[in-house]
């Protein structure tokens, strides 16, 4: 198994990747996240290979301050192999390469799985609140229908 930074030719193997682990979501286009990491001047999307076939990949970037992990997805073949390990260890590296310091990443409440994964790591909750909105009133609109979410303007 070979980590290296994917290219614009592994964007639709990436998102199948992210749509098979459940990552997506409705009013987030998987293959323009794709394509803005990896065309970012401070992102990647880091995959894990085995030849030509992608097992597993993790997004990484930074805004100056925090690094932050996207789409940590593994194979479901490949799981509990050590390749989402191997995956947060080569993009950790990636952001003390960039001169970051602190490394951060965000998942749904009730994925006790993700959670109890990467406390493994030596991850532990921030006991911050992340809140957000849409610019976009029919994205916006679409994110309040799903899940019984309310926010602003509901």
């Amino acid at each position: 198994m070979q980590i290296r930074p994917l290219t614009l030719d592994h964007t639709d193997a990436a998102a199948r990747l992210w749509e098979q682990g459940g990552l997506t979501r409705p009013w987030n286009d998987p293959r323009a996240d794709f394509r803005t990491a990896v065309q970012g001047p401070a992102s990647e999307v880091l995959g894990a290979l085995a030849s030509d076939t992608l097992l597993g990949t993790v997004m990484v970037g930074h805004e100056g301050h925090r690094g932050w992990l996207y789409y940590l997805a593994v194979d479901a073949e490949r799981r509990g192999a050590g390749v989402g390990r191997a995956l947060v260890a080569a993009a950790e590296r990636w952001i003390v390469d960039q001169g970051i310091p602190k490394v951060m990443l965000m998942i749904r409440a009730e994925n006790d799985a993700v959670r109890r994964f990467y406390a493994g790591l030596g991850y532990v909750d921030q006991e911050v609140s992340v809140l957000g909105r849409f610019l976009d009133d029919d994205l916006q609109r679409l994110r309040q229908g799903v899940d019984g979410w309310v926010g602003p303007g509901a």
